[in-house]
């Protein structure tokens, strides 16, 4: 092999061939998932929680306790979200997207600091404060659980917290040795900033509409 193919792959060495698959299966549904999510598509959902259904299996197996807590959250809150975004909130109408409110940025705060103390318990308790990785974790843990609140409530800033979250966990899943996951995060980023724009246009024309 390359030194160049050995440099990005060559930590798959000591994996079993159905893991390797299973990733690449979990990693091809989260970018559904994200691109049906730039949409504004419910498709986001029942695409998201497969991938997050096996990144828990995965990661558990790799133990990785900090990433298999995020992707459980994911799937709990993917149930969540499912049932808000087809939720009427009248007769012809499902949940809009909005802007954040001052209550839901408290909300947000309250999460994201009840997430650091609840990894910061799971870490203690499974003694898995043993380098500068289990800190990173805990932090991209947090703004990603919050990112998955926001989104589940329809809020245009779930965007800031998912590209925030990715762009860490770029070189992190690199360095932890998923190259498949890395580059997975990498495309997630770039989907993620025109999910931004594509969202915030559709806010401000539905705010045209309502004032005319």
């Amino acid at each position: 092999m390359s030194p160049i193919f050995d440099f990005f792959f060559g930590q798959y060495a000591d994996y079993e061939a159905y893991q390797i698959v299973l990733e690449i299966v979990a990693v091809l549904f989260g970018l559904l998932s994200v691109l049906f999510s730039k949409r504004n598509n419910i498709w986001v959902y029942p695409t998201g929680m497969i991938s997050t259904a096996i990144f828990v299996y995965l990661l558990y197996q790799w133990g990785l306790l900090g990433d298999m807590l995020i992707n459980g959250y994911y799937f709990l809150m993917s149930i969540y979200g499912w049932y808000i975004w087809t939720r009427k909130v009248d007769a012809a109408h499902v949940t809009p997207i909005t802007y954040t409110t001052k209550k839901e940025h408290q909300v947000s705060a309250v999460i994201f600091m009840a997430t650091l103390a609840f990894v910061y318990l799971v870490y203690q308790q499974f003694d898995k404060w043993t380098s500068w990785i289990a800190y990173v974790d805990t932090v991209t843990t947090a703004v990603f659980f919050v990112g998955m609140w926001l989104m589940a409530k329809r809020k245009i800033e779930n965007w800031v917290y998912w590209i925030i979250g990715d762009v860490i966990s770029v070189p992190l899943y690199f360095y932890k040795g998923f190259t498949l996951t890395s580059l997975q995060y990498l495309i997630f980023t770039v989907i993620a900033v025109y999910g931004y724009l594509a969202w915030k246009k559709s806010l401000d024309n539905n705010l045209q509409r309502s004032l005319k």
